[in-house]
């Protein structure tokens, strides 16, 4: 995938360049529409389809007091966008310059630095630009202007309401990941490296790998069996998400932290996604380490009766 950060380094020559904007947070089915006729569009005038998107959630910026957790790293966004069949995103680095843009600055700001626009695709309700100056409206007058067509699509309804990343959100920290796969149109995943621990799991016979998630949103406080993909290999594994309160009085700090079944290696400093397969039991206190030991046991037990 060609990740750019600034439209001019695309250098699309004499190709027209169909645009799709957005956050795309969890690349959900809303957004897959708008990404897939973007693609259709590019095939149309043989043009160059590019996905653009931002770093970060413009509200840490504009907003910090309301800016949700995400549900996708930047690298899953990338990832999953490139496998749509996207070749070419523009990733902006939204700042306080960034976000003093008006709306109608930005498009123009593309039109001229991409060369030609053929088309630019959002979701209807696309808000963008200082003090959201921008919208389907804005677009289409600057589309009759500048030549490129405009589509602002409706956002896509499950169970009779819309398919949004707020609702993804609040699937998630309710633990429905069930309905949460089937807005995403594939299974809940999160991902990040994996870091140094206190290494009590290997003290206690399950050594676990500690992953590093950021500020994703995470399902409830608990146990689950997940799908570890670690180098391209997937893993049947044991995942706790929580705040270890038998080991950790006073702390809240929270805690991903994985035991990969049948294996053995270093995973340091690797990026592992975690995918989710079942809730197995809520987080809870014991009263002492042989308890937690026996309790770790019976997971991975009952994990493997999932799994087989």
């Amino acid at each position: 995938m060609n990740v750019i950060h600034q439209a001019r380094e695309l250098q699309a020559g004499t190709h027209k360049v169909c645009a799709a904007i957005g956050v795309f947070d969890g690349v959900h089915l809303g957004h897959q529409q708008v990404l897939r006729q973007t693609l259709t569009d590019a095939e149309q005038n043989e043009g160059i389809p590019v996905a653009i998107t931002f770093d970060r959630h413009p509200s840490t910026i504009v907003a910090p007091e309301r800016a949700p957790r995400m549900i996708y790293s930047l690298e899953q966004k990338l990832t999953t966008i490139s496998q749509l069949g996207f070749e070419h995103v523009l990733v902006i680095q939204f700042d306080q310059e960034v976000s003093r843009i008006s709306g109608m600055d930005f498009i123009t700001g593309l039109v001229k630095d991409f060369g030609s626009l053929a088309s630019i695709c959002v979701g209807s309700a696309f808000t963008f630009g200082h003090r959201r100056s921008g919208n389907v409206t804005l677009l289409r007058n600057l589309g009759a202007e500048h030549g490129f067509k405009v589509h602002g699509l409706a956002a896509v309804a499950l169970d009779g309401e819309a398919v949004s990343s707020t609702r993804i959100r609040t699937a998630i920290s309710k633990g429905q990941l069930d309905a949460t796969g089937q807005m995403l149109g594939r299974a809940y995943a999160i991902g990040g490296p994996v870091i140094k621990g206190a290494q009590l799991g290997r003290q206690l016979g399950f050594p676990t790998a500690n992953i590093a998630i950021g500020d994703l949103i995470t399902p409830p406080h608990g146990v689950y069996a997940v799908h570890i993909s670690a180098a391209g290999k997937s893993h049947r594994s044991v995942l706790n998400i929580g705040v270890r309160p038998t080991v950790s009085e006073g702390d809240p700090t929270l805690h991903v932290e994985a035991h990969l079944l049948d294996f053995t290696g270093d995973l340091y400093g690797q990026d592992l996604e975690i995918t989710f397969v079942r809730h197995l039991r809520p987080e809870q206190k014991f009263p002492d380490l042989e308890s937690l030991k026996s309790q770790i046991a019976a997971d991975i037990e009952t994990a493997r009766q999932i799994f087989s």
